[in-house]
């Protein structure tokens, strides 16, 4: 069930949409990032951490799977699995320790884990369109619906 469907013609425009979910997020969300690469999954990811209070660059963890954002409140995870050979590896990453009631969690890639991730309250899915892209979010549990609230 999608519960908020967008057109976004920019990557402005993904920047926007980026910085109203932030503006919505509370500590303890694990948000599924979906799409194919270059939907911009990671742009995404980058407005939120930068609203949230990053200042400097923010890059794809593609190579080392985790990037922290701890200084930022709430801390800020951003995961990228794309580059998992087998979901074990992340017992090996301690990604346990991650998802807790204090950070946020952001996801790229998430089948690749198979079932070793707590349920998603929110899963964004990203899709090239004919101008631009289109963002899908559904809400997954009730913190997830807190957030369709707030941004609707």
């Amino acid at each position: 069930m999608v519960n908020l469907v967008r057109e976004l013609q920019s990557e402005e425009a993904l920047l926007d949409f980026g910085q109203a979910l932030a503006a919505c997020l509370k500590p303890g969300l694990m948000i599924e990032l979906r799409g194919e690469l270059g939907a911009g999954k990671t742009t995404l990811s980058r407005a939120i951490i930068q609203f949230l209070g990053h200042k400097g660059a923010v890059k794809s963890p593609t190579y080392t799977l985790v990037e922290p954002y701890e200084h930022i409140q709430p801390p800020v995870y951003h995961f990228d699995l794309y580059r998992i050979a087998d979901p074990d590896e992340l017992h090996y990453l301690g990604v346990e320790t991650y998802f807790n009631e204090h950070s946020i969690c952001l996801v790229e890639w998430p089948e690749r884990a198979a079932d070793l991730l707590p349920k998603a309250d929110i899963v964004i899915t990203l899709e090239h369109a004919m101008l631009g892209r289109t963002i899908a979010v559904t809400a997954c549990s009730s913190k997830g619906w807190a957030v369709m609230e707030c941004l609707s």
